[in-house]
C-alpha cells in the first residue's frame, strides 16, 4: 500500500500537467470551434472577447459553406497524400528489406544510406527536396546523363489534376469504402470464427451498402458541382515524403525478417514452395504486424504533416494545401479562431480513428497473456 502511494504522489505532478496542458486545452480547443470567435472582426483581437455559442455552424460551412473551397481541396490532397505516402513508403520499404536481407556485400554502408533520412528534418528534406525540383534542378536534369532531353514538369507549380471528382459524391464514396472495409473484417471475423463481430461488421457493412446504391448518390453538400481532384504538385512532396520515412520502414521490415524462424523457412522449402509461394503463403503474412504498426505511424505523420508542405511550397499556394496549412492561415493570418480550431478537432478525430483501434488491439492481445 505504502509502495502504490509514493508512486502515485511521483506521478500526480505529470498526471495534472497532462490533465491541463493536453486535456484541458484540448477541451478549450473544442469550446472555442463550438463559438463565433473571428466572425466579428472587432471581437476577434480582443483582450477578451465575447464569445457566442454557435454548435456545429464552423464545422458545417467548413463541409459546405461557399467560401471554404480551399479547405475542401486541402481534404481531399490530405485524403490522396496519405495513400501514395503510405503506399510508396510501405512498398520501397518492402523492397529494400527483401534486397538487404539477401545479405549483399556492404550490407552495413547500404542500410545506413537508407536510414540517413530519418535523421533529417521534414524542413531540412523539403528544402533539398524544393532544390531538387527546381526547372533546373537534379530531377529536371536527370535524364541528360543518359542522353535524353530534360524534363519540363513544373513539379511544385503546376495546377493540373487527375481523378477529379465532385464533392457532392464525398459521402457516396466514403459510405463505399467503409462498407468494403467492414466487409473484411466481417470476413476476417468468420476465418477467426468470432460470430459476434462477424454479425456486426456484416450488418454494418450492409446498412451502409445499400444506403450508398440507393439514397447515397442523392446526397447534395452543396448546391452547385465543385470538382476537386489529386493535385499533381503533390507528386514532389510526396516523393519528398517517400524518400525520407522508406528508410524507416525498411528497418521494420528487415528487423521482422530477420527474425522469421529458419525452421518455418526450411519446412516451406521441404514442402515444395517456390520463392515467390515462400514470399506469399509464409514470409508476407508473418510480416503482417509490422505492417499495421508501420501504417499506424506513417498515417500519424500524413494527417498533421505540415513543415515539409511550408518548406517545399509555402502557405500560400492553395493545389498543395494539407487541412493543418489551412488551418494556420484561418486562425494566424484570418484570425478566424473558430473554424481554425475546428480543423485542429476534425485533424485530431482523424488521429484517434488511426491510433485508437491499434491501442485497443494492442491492449487485448496484453489482456490475453
Amino acid at each position: 500500500m505504502r509502495d502504490r502511494i509514493t508512486a502515485f504522489l511521483v506521478l500526480l505532478p505529470s498526471l495534472v500537467a497532462v490533465g491541463i496542458f493536453v486535456y484541458g486545452f484540448i477541451g478549450q480547443n473544442l469550446w472555442v470551434s463550438l463559438s463565433d470567435w473571428g466572425k466579428n472582426p472587432a471581437q476577434a483581437l480582443a483582450l477578451r472577447p465575447e464569445l457566442r455559442f454557435v454548435g456545429l455552424e464552423n464545422y458545417r460551412e467548413l463541409f459546405t459553406g461557399f467560401v471554404d473551397t480551399r479547405f475542401r481541396q486541402s481534404v481531399v490532397n490530405l485524403i490522396f497524400f496519405t495513400l501514395f505516402f503510405m503506399g510508396g513508403s510501405l512498398g520501397l520499404g518492402l523492397l529494400l528489406a527483401v534486397a538487404l536481407d539477401r545479405g549483399p556485400k556492404g550490407e552495413g554502408f547500404f542500410r545506413t544510406v537508407f536510414l540517413f533520412p530519418m535523421a533529417l528534418s521534414f524542413v531540412v528534406t523539403g528544402t533539398i527536396w524544393r532544390w531538387l525540383l527546381q526547372p533546373q534542378g537534379g530531377v529536371n536534369v536527370l535524364p541528360t546523363l543518359f542522353g535524353l532531353p530534360p524534363l519540363g514538369f513544373p513539379w511544385l507549380t503546376t495546377r493540373a489534376q487527375v481523378l477529379v471528382f465532385d464533392w457532392n459524391q464525398l459521402p457516396l464514396y466514403t459510405a463505399f469504402v467503409v462498407g468494403l472495409v467492414l466487409l473484411y473484417l466481417g470476413w476476417q471475423a468468420h476465418r477467426a470464427g468470432e460470430g459476434k463481430r462477424r454479425f456486426w461488421s456484416l450488418l454494418s457493412a450492409g446498412v451502409l451498402l445499400l444506403w450508398a446504391f440507393t439514397l447515397g448518390r442523392h446526397v447534395q453538400l452543396l448546391p452547385y458541382p465543385e470538382p476537386h481532384g489529386f493535385s499533381l504538385a503533390l507528386v514532389g512532396v510526396i516523393l519528398a515524403a517517400v524518400w525520407q520515412m522508406s528508410g524507416y520502414t525498411m528497418a521494420l521490415y528487415l528487423a521482422g525478417l530477420r527474425g522469421i524462424p529458419v525452421e518455418v523457412l526450411e519446412a516451406a522449402k521441404v514442402d515444395g514452395a517456390s520463392e515467390w509461394q515462400t514470399y506469399r503463403h509464409v514470409i508476407f503474412p508473418l510480416l503482417a504486424p509490422i505492417t499495421l504498426s508501420a501504417m499506424i505511424v506513417l498515417g500519424h505523420i500524413a494527417l498533421k504533416i505540415f513543415d515539409l508542405i511550408f518548406a517545399m511550397a509555402g502557405l500560400d499556394y492553395a493545389p498543395t494545401d494539407v487541412p493543418a496549412i489551412y488551418m494556420y492561415l484561418l486562425a494566424f493570418r484570418g484570425n478566424q479562431f473558430a473554424k481554425g480550431a475546428a480543423i485542429g478537432i476534425l485533424l485530431l478525430l482523424l488521429v484517434a480513428v488511426v491510433v485508437i483501434p491499434y491501442l485497443a488491439s494492442q491492449l487485448k492481445k496484453e489482456v490475453r497473456r
